[in-house]
């Protein structure tokens, strides 16, 4: 494949073979995405077991749609994904309320985030700090963009930010969240 892999005729080509029943476009889609379902319903789960569970049903209605020919548009496959994930994580939290087993893993410890691995506690305040400090609709359309990978157009649909201004929006966001990071360590190292 020539195509960029993140880019969404890369994505349109590897539907189309999924579509034409290559199971290794299977995996590679898997490969590709797995990682992010599982990370995203392990932070509403806090059970690995549960994120694993609610990770293989995702691929799994995924790619029932993908072989159905029911995705609407192939290059926008990672929101397909993600908006599956979170249909899933919400039946799963909805059966787990009405059986009471929210209950129980309530009582579990919290599973811990890998983001320490990647980030020292100071700066993970810090950043956490900066987030809250930034205005709604600017957490809303980072959190959009750099956690979930949407595409411009559906975070403009998400958001009612006009297509066109969702670049500079975020721009703008981007620059407000580095002034206040940059406030808060001025800050701390007087």
């Amino acid at each position: 494949m020539s195509a960029d892999k993140a880019s969404p005729s890369f994505e349109a080509e590897l539907v189309a073979k999924i579509q034409g029943g290559q199971t290794e476009a299977e995996a590679e889609l898997y490969d590709k995405y797995a990682a992010r379902v599982y990370y995203v319903a392990l932070r509403q789960t806090r059970s690995p077991q549960d994120a694993e569970d609610v990770r293989a049903e995702t691929f799994f209605r995924v790619l029932e749609a993908i072989r159905g020919n029911h995705l609407r548009s192939p290059s926008s496959v990672a929101a397909f994904i993600l908006g599956t994930a979170r249909n899933v994580l919400h039946e799963f939290m909805r059966r787990s309320q009405a059986d009471g087993t929210d209950q129980s893993r309530a009582r579990e410890p919290s599973v811990p985030s890998h983001e320490h691995l990647f980030v020292d506690s100071e700066v993970r305040s810090a950043i956490e700090q900066t987030i809250a400090r930034l205005k709604p609709r600017e957490r809303d359309l980072l959190r959009l963009y750099y956690y979930e990978e949407l595409p411009r157009n559906e975070i403009a649909r998400l958001t009612g930010i006009a297509e066109e201004r969702v670049r500079l929006v975020k721009s703008r966001a981007l620059k407000h969240f580095r002034e206040i990071y940059t406030r808060l360590n001025v800050t701390k190292k007087n």
